[in-house]
């Protein structure tokens, strides 16, 4: 049950019959501002820039992995930390899956032609100024993957049903700006992965598999 569960062919069913319809589904849904009352009225006052980051899922069916990056240290922001390959959308994109397929092939090498866009997510909202849109795709085999060194130090997988499985997410909090901030993680042997990345993660979980 539980290979069939999180088969490719079952996530892309998952995906394309998700609960609600991006479109229609208000970002102030998603995972921090659940956690944290009062963050939908800071981001209201924030000026975003929009985004978009892959959710790249090998096609293995014995084992759908999901591809991720680790940012450089030098970095402006979110630097040294696990994240899906994006960026900003820019003005020479014209969509968001455009966008997140550019950044995925600048950042890590990831061809194209070895993409299949399936859905999206809600737009995920920062508060390092960025209306971020998940983009969900399968990766066939025979892709190649070079990063780029300028952003990121390097590439891993994880097991898709290690990460849509809720006894791997941890709920934890810090300090930030003088308030107690909650968000997600999730620990994959030496990758934590936490904050934006594992929010998106957690939605993902919540829209596909938390029914």
């Amino acid at each position: 049950m539980t290979r069939e569960r999180f088969s490719i062919e079952e996530f892309k069913r998952r995906a394309l019959k998700q609960v609600g319809e991006p479109d229609h589904l208000d970002w102030e849904d998603h995972a921090d501002v659940l956690l944290n009352p009062g963050l939908a009225e800071t981001l209201t006052q924030v000026h975003l820039r929009d985004a978009a980051v892959l959710i790249p899922v090998i096609d293995d069916d014995g084992d759908p992995r999901v591809i991720f990056t680790r940012r450089t240290s030098n970095l402006r922001k979110h630097s040294g930390q696990v994240a899906f390959p994006g960026g900003a959308v820019d003005a020479g994109d014209v969509s968001v899956e455009s966008a997140a397929l550019r950044e995925a092939e600048e950042e890590i090498g990831l061809a194209p032609e070895y993409v299949d866009v399936i859905a999206r997510l809600p737009d995920y909202s920062t508060m390092t100024g960025f209306k971020i849109a998940p983009v969900i795709a399968s990766v066939r085999p025979g892709f190649v993957i070079e990063p780029n060194p300028d952003e990121v130090d390097y590439v891993f997988e994880v097991p898709l049903a290690f990460l849509m499985n809720e006894g791997n997410h941890r709920l934890e909090s810090r300090v930030w700006e003088g308030r107690e901030r909650y968000y997600y993680s999730m620990t994959y042997g030496e990758h934590y992965i936490w904050g934006v990345t594992a929010g998106i993660l957690r939605t993902l979980y919540e829209r596909l598999y938390g029914w």
